[in-house]
């Protein structure tokens, strides 16, 4: 069962999310990180395996990557460490409630596709500066609702020191 996230704590780390995220996809006072890494790094996870989300799977075609990061932190927080157990109904209340917020969200975007070439494809020069502020506003709005859907679930998140680089 969810809970709505009420407490000034829980407000407070949500908000931190989108901050740090942002932060780190965005460029401007730290390196910039891929979408998956940036939300990667948001919530303590190691790195490497998210760098293949980048543009969709690295070829566009595929969900976006921070989307799908979204995703992948969740089953880091909630799914059982046992490979050949099941999903846990943790993690399904979870999956369910992240795409109901990212549903919500959905405004930003202005598209129902969640494939990276349809949200960003409006942007003619892809590394153009009005994509890089859509992506970055992206990332920060999905590790809202992943920040959201684990302290709403019971989980929680650990606001980390500012990143060096």
């Amino acid at each position: 069962m969810s809970k709505p996230p009420d407490s000034a704590d829980d407000l407070a780390v949500i908000a931190w999310a989108e901050q740090r995220c942002r932060l780190l996809y965005d460029g401007v006072d730290v390196a910039h990180r891929s979408c998956g890494i940036a939300l990667a790094e948001t919530f303590g996870k190691k790195t490497a395996p998210y760098q293949a989300l980048r543009r969709g799977g690295l070829t566009g075609h595929g969900t976006c990557g921070a989307i799908q990061a979204g995703l992948l932190v969740l089953g880091e927080v909630f799914g059982d460490p046992d490979p050949t157990a099941p999903a846990t109904d943790d993690l399904r209340r979870a999956a369910a409630r992240y795409r109901q917020l990212w549903r919500d969200i959905e405004s930003l975007t202005g598209q129902e596709s969640v494939v990276c070439n349809d949200l960003t494809g409006r942007f003619p020069i892809f590394k153009g500066p009005q994509r890089h502020a859509f992506c970055t506003d992206l990332a920060a709005q999905v590790a809202r609702c992943v920040a959201q859907t684990i302290t709403e679930l019971g989980g929680t998140v650990d606001a980390l020191p500012p990143p060096k680089s």
